[in-house]
């Protein structure tokens, strides 16, 4: 505890997280000098690596409203799934579903399971995009891989009219998807002597031998490759495949093939889904409300300013200090964590902004107050923040308890956990946290810097 109570050590603290936050949010700027022997061509930009085992840029993450992109609402059949798994099964539903999108090629989508009065939906976000079919194939999908084998003649039912894509003359064999190691697009020579895109299943150790049995004891019959009960390929056996490989061909296109290497990659959905709603969101609707939220912000926090300094002259000015630290802080836990930035995010920053104020002005008033029964400004600035300690922690744990409500991380039955309001109580409460350290502990510090108030023994 004396090192938090310490004025220097306090500062210094302050001072490498603002460092930090600098580094973080500092764009990418080339420099291209040398320093000795060593040569830095930029500063800022930066990215978070690790062993180069985990990369991950730390560009602010865009919610839909703001990137644009597709919006699916799906509806998870649990008819036939126990209560005691149902979780279970969402769980999986939603992991798959990150899965997909992220091999699609969109970092961190945004999956939401809602439950409300036990009515279970699910909110798949991909920002970026605007092929809403793609994404409704991609997503909508069970994509249960499995492999059949033709049937003798005499097991046949020559009599029942067929579909040409369920051709119901295949029996089951015990190959399936979980046999399946990788899926990857492959191109392949046509018989025009073309480059066609194809895709290529790759057998773990189980599957390989599976898959050279079957090939070795079914020589002339087809082996029909199915995704759902839809046919993709069905090739007539020629000769036995030890090497645990198959192509799956048939005229796709290379966005085709990718979705079904993805889906084949990603595994088959755990429960059937059907869709509810989808939308398209254009970027340039949320580029325009977010310019306006942005200088509607920045115009609030110069009357902020103003009314701060010209009521408490040198603390008015040591308030926006830890004001624009605030700002900072946030930036940079919104990109390490990270946060989807939204349009009510938005309004819960903008909340909270007003809140660390508010800490400000109690304790500031507090002070006067102590002042005016006879302290000297020292003693009074330091009984300020002793009185108005409980006042604010009180206030913030309520606000806290409120967003937590909202965020509803226990998925309450009673209550709508979508995006947009978790998004809401996701910023606010992050910035009520902040807000407490940079609205006490930083101006605090800086009062005692400033004012030349010893540290407490």
């Amino acid at each position: 505890m004396n090192f938090f109570k310490n004025k220097y050590y306090s500062l210094w603290l302050i001072f490498l997280i603002t460092l930090v936050a600098v580094s973080v949010n500092l764009p990418k700027i080339d420099i291209n000098r040398t320093f000795g022997n060593t040569k830095i061509l930029y500063v800022g930009g930066y990215q978070i690596n690790f062993f180069n085992k985990y990369l991950r840029s730390l560009d602010l993450k865009k919610g839909l409203d703001i990137a644009g992109g597709v919006r699916v609402v799906l509806k998870p059949d649990l008819s036939d799934i126990k209560d005691s798994t149902k979780k279970e099964s969402l769980d999986a539903l939603k992991r798959i579903l990150e899965v997909r999108v992220n091999r699609f090629g969109v970092n961190e989508p945004n999956v939401t399971v809602v439950n409300f009065n036990n009515q279970y939906q699910v909110y798949v976000e991909i920002p970026g995009i605007t092929d809403v079919d793609r994404a409704l194939n991609l997503i909508g999908q069970t994509a249960k891989l499995s492999f059949k084998i033709e049937k003798p003649k005499e097991d046949s039912n020559s009599d029942e009219n067929t579909d040409q894509q369920t051709i119901p003359d295949f029996a089951d064999t015990n190959l399936t998807s979980n046999d399946v190691q990788s899926a990857e697009v492959s191109l392949y020579k046509s018989e025009t002597g073309a480059d066609e895109p194809s895709v290529k299943l790759v057998f773990n150790t189980e599957g390989t031998k599976k898959f050279k049995d079957i090939t070795k004891n079914n020589l002339g019959k087809r082996l029909a490759i199915y995704l759902d009960e839809y046919i993709l390929i069905a090739p007539v056996i020629k000769s036995e495949i030890p090497t645990g490989e198959a192509y799956i061909t048939g005229g796709f296109t290379l966005d085709s093939a990718k979705d079904i290497a993805i889906q084949i990659n990603s595994g088959a959905l755990p429960v059937p889904v059907s869709i509810v709603s989808q939308s398209r969101i254009g970027a340039t609707v949320g580029n325009n409300t977010v310019t306006k939220s942005v200088v509607g912000g920045i115009i609030g926090l110069f009357f902020v300013a103003v009314f701060m300094i010209s009521n408490y002259k040198k603390l008015g000015v040591i308030s926006i200090l830890s004001l624009s630290l605030y700002g900072l802080i946030t930036a940079t836990l919104y990109k390490l964590i990270p946060v989807t930035l939204t349009l009510p995010g938005i309004a819960g920053f903008v909340l909270s902004i007003g809140m660390a104020v508010d800490s400000n002005i109690l304790i500031f008033e507090k002070a006067k107050e102590e002042k005016r029964n006879g302290k000297t400004e020292k003693q009074a600035l330091e009984l300020g923040f002793i009185s108005a300690w409980t006042s604010i922690k009180d206030a913030n744990i309520v606000s806290l308890i409120i967003a937590f409500i909202l965020f509803n991380p226990l998925d309450w039955g009673f209550l709508l956990n979508s995006g947009p309001v978790r998004g809401f109580a996701a910023t606010l409460g992050l910035g009520i946290a902040i807000s407490l350290f940079t609205g006490v502990y930083v101006t605090r510090n800086l009062v005692r810097l400033f004012y030349k108030i010893d540290s407490p023994k």
